[in-house]
């Protein structure tokens, strides 16, 4: 466990990292100092290549209520200059987060608001519970949700996103499953019952092949073809027949045996 004041690094020994906003009596409210301590937190896990995936999880009854309220006064307070370098900060922890190597599952409980919703969107797979509530709120308090706008664009839908940070309704879990933004959503009691399924489930794929999928998948975006798209997935394919972990995993199978990373 690493040593933060808002967040909570936690490692496994099976090669699971669970990174835990963790101020829930501000209801996991995010402020600079949130925002560095994630940023130093994703970096240490994208450099570690002993973690196989990243649980993103707020302590208490709310995962995040957006971004903190004496932050915001502060941030009022400042020009424009001061404003553009906390933006760029955000901007760096959403990027990290949705560049990580490794595969990212958010889960999600109570409130997701604001940039909130942008953290879960940049999580590769996002489970939560059927009464959490989402809510781009942003333009309620005379702003936007401009830096998560991107994300949020990707996981929910050019059509469904304008409606949400237009009219910054709240939709419940069953909707942002509706919407694409959570995998899956379950009753709250059940949620931890849920992630201990995901998590097994993810511990029977090969950790080298979740990174290159991910990596492959950030480049094949939309799925728009071109000669250089086509040259990347084959060179994907044929570099990882021959890695250790497909050499290893196509043995496993030829010989019905569990592979080693199990």
């Amino acid at each position: 466990m690493n040593a933060f004041n808002t967040i909570e690094l936690v490692h496994e020994p099976r090669g699971i990292a669970t990174l835990w906003l963790n101020r829930p009596d501000k209801h996991n409210a995010f402020n600079a100092a949130m925002i560095d301590e994630l940023i130093q937190a994703l970096r240490q896990v994208g450099d570690d290549d002993d973690v196989r995936f990243l649980i993103l999880r707020g302590r208490g009854k709310h995962f995040s209520a957006g971004a903190d309220l004496a932050w915001m006064q502060a941030s009022a307070r400042l020009d424009y200059a001061a404003n553009l370098k906390d933006a760029h900060q955000l901007g760096e922890l959403m990027n990290l987060l949705y560049r990580l190597p490794c595969p990212t599952l958010a889960v999600v409980q109570g409130a997701a608001f604001g940039g909130a919703v942008g953290l879960v969107a940049c999580c590769d797979i996002a489970i939560g519970s059927t009464d959490a509530l989402f809510s781009l709120s942003e333009v309620r308090i005379g702003l936007a949700p401009a830096v998560i706008s991107p994300y949020v664009v990707q996981a929910l839908g050019e059509r469904a996103s304008r409606r949400y940070a237009l009219s910054a309704e709240r939709f419940n879990g069953e909707r942002a499953r509706e919407l694409g933004l959570l995998a899956e959503c379950y009753p709250d009691g059940q949620l931890d019952s849920a992630l201990a399924q995901w998590t097994a489930n993810l511990l029977l794929n090969s950790p080298y092949a979740m990174r290159v999928c991910k990596a492959l998948l950030h480049d094949v975006g939309s799925g728009e073809l071109s000669d250089g798209l086509r040259q990347r997935t084959e060179s994907v394919i044929a570099g990882i027949r021959v890695s250790e972990e497909g050499q290893e995993g196509l043995g496993a199978f030829l010989d019905k045996r569990k592979p080693a990373w199990q």
